[in-house]
């Protein structure tokens, strides 16, 4: 759920004078429009089809197409894997199956293949979660990174993706620690904060910046339990914050 006076996922990438959103869950397009003109986003790019990371498509989709936001540009829309179907379904719901891909100029990734947004190259690796869903790693032609985990579970694939990056966002759903307590015979799709630092070191990041978690936890032991097995710097994502890679 987003917290109080939030939003879900999404974030903005500013490169240049490209602009490139990831994932837009629900409240983020209202968010978007206190930081950026919706008609300069060049690029959308959705890391798994989960209602917190795509619901406001559609209001984004609905100002794009009646609202009054600009020149009648369609943002690339990039979407992992059969998105574009699903894409359709969520418009469906609302009498719109046509609403987001009119909007947008909807493509679905090959996350085989580094993927060319603008200035910027994304490489994709497969994490474990419920759904289908992708990490990306994002790379500016000077060799700036900035690495997405998506939401996932422990793996070692972001690991590897995230080998030496400047910067590491990573989710830190469950909490400063994980729990055995709630462990189950089913995969685990999210990972605690401490988890993210121990990711974060062994992929050898600069910083590790956590986020996807809930304002009923207690932010300073969230950076603790990460700062307590990584040794650089330990960011918490907040609404509006700005971060330079």
């Amino acid at each position: 759920m987003p917290d109080a006076n939030g939003a879900n996922s999404g974030y903005l990438v500013r490169h240049g004078d490209f602009t490139l959103l990831i994932d837009c869950g629900s409240g983020v397009f209202s968010k978007l429009r206190a930081l950026a003109d919706p008609a300069n986003v060049d690029a959308v790019l959705i890391t798994h089809i989960h209602a917190d990371h795509t619901t406001d498509l559609i209001a984004f989709g609905h100002a794009l197409s009646y609202g009054h936001i600009g020149s009648g540009k369609r943002p690339a829309l990039w979407g992992p894997p059969g998105s574009a179907s699903a894409f359709a379904a969520l418009g469906a719901i609302f009498g719109a199956e046509q609403l987001i891909g009119t909007a947008f100029s909807v493509a679905e990734y090959d996350p085989l293949v580094t993927l060319k947004i603008g200035p910027l190259s994304v490489a994709f690796a497969r994490v474990p979660h419920y759904v289908p869903a992708w990490a990306c790693d994002l790379r500016a032609e000077d060799g700036r990174r900035f690495t997405f985990g998506a939401d996932c579970g422990p793996n070692d694939a972001i690991v590897r993706l995230a080998s030496g990056t400047d910067l590491l966002m990573l989710e830190s759903t469950e909490g400063p620690y994980h729990s055995p307590d709630h462990d189950d015979a089913s995969p685990r799709g999210h990972i605690s904060a401490r988890e993210a630092g121990e990711i974060a070191a062994e992929a050898g990041a600069a910083r590790l910046l956590l986020t996807h978690y809930s304002d009923q936890l207690d932010s300073a032991e969230l950076q603790s339990a990460a700062g307590s097995v990584f040794a650089g710097p330990v960011l918490l994502a907040r609404e509006g914050d700005r971060l330079s890679v």
